[in-house]
């Protein structure tokens, strides 16, 4: 069977948070953000292999610390980042091995994504599916003008905040970033620009506590979501 790779772009600074340390390598709990998240793809069987794409300056610290010092194993090939997350998602593409098949996209700093969306995620692009992990909108959303006056109340029932991962058939996923290479356009998330090459991307249920933790009010809130995960296994005992 065809390869799954899971590309994990970590090459922020993080200047949001206004620590002098990338987010990604902040501790949560007894271990580094990042540690998190790779661990939750090492622990998948669905997942092959696992390229990290890290800025240049953490490329030493981040293979000697959390993917030697955890023993994440399906990590093979580091790849530098690029100015962007667009531009580090594309260097992380080129990197992809020939028999790769399906690949999944998935933000560093979500450390809480859980081997349920991953699995979905992976079988629905084995199929040919694109698919995005997302929620649906609890609040009431406006579009309003360069005033702030409200010009439109969007139907919220119809609305999702879309997550990562965000998984593709690797033909597709390609073929999009060679369209916005060629058009010069940027999107917010890999399944945006999938989408402005005419192929459908389905959303499928994540969780509310799959977080992308960029302020530190974020970091708070993870390490209460850490405390009720480790509080509930140890309850399961």
């Amino acid at each position: 069977m065809s390869k799954v790779t899971a590309l994990i772009p970590a090459a922020g600074v993080g200047k949001r948070m206004g620590r002098t340390v990338a987010k990604q390598f902040l501790p949560l709990g007894d271990m580094p953000m990042l540690a998190h998240t790779l661990l939750a793809f090492q622990r998948a069987s669905e997942i092959d292999e696992i390229i990290p794409i890290l800025s240049q300056e953490d490329m030493e610290g981040c293979l000697r610390d959390i993917i030697e010092g955890f023993h994440i194993t399906k990590v093979r090939t580091l790849v530098v980042g690029g100015k962007e997350r667009q531009d580090s998602v594309a260097n992380g593409l080129h990197k992809l091995e020939k028999d790769t098949a399906v690949v999944l996209v998935h933000d560093g700093v979500r450390p809480f994504v859980t081997h349920e969306m991953i699995k979905e995620a992976v079988e629905c692009a084995r199929k040919g599916e694109c698919v995005a992990v997302g929620v649906p909108l609890k609040d009431t959303v406006k579009e309003v003008n360069a005033k702030s006056v409200v010009v439109h109340t969007l139907e919220r029932s119809r609305l999702w905040a879309i997550q990562t991962p965000q998984a593709f058939p690797v033909k597709i996923i390609k073929q999009a970033y060679a369209e916005a290479v060629k058009q010069n356009t940027r999107g917010t998330d890999d399944a945006t620009l999938v989408e402005r090459t005419g192929n459908k991307v389905r959303v499928i249920m994540g969780s509310y506590e799959n977080i992308k933790i960029t302020t530190p009010e974020d970091l708070l809130l993870a390490e209460e979501i850490l405390k009720r995960r480790y509080d509930a296994n140890r309850h399961r005992v």
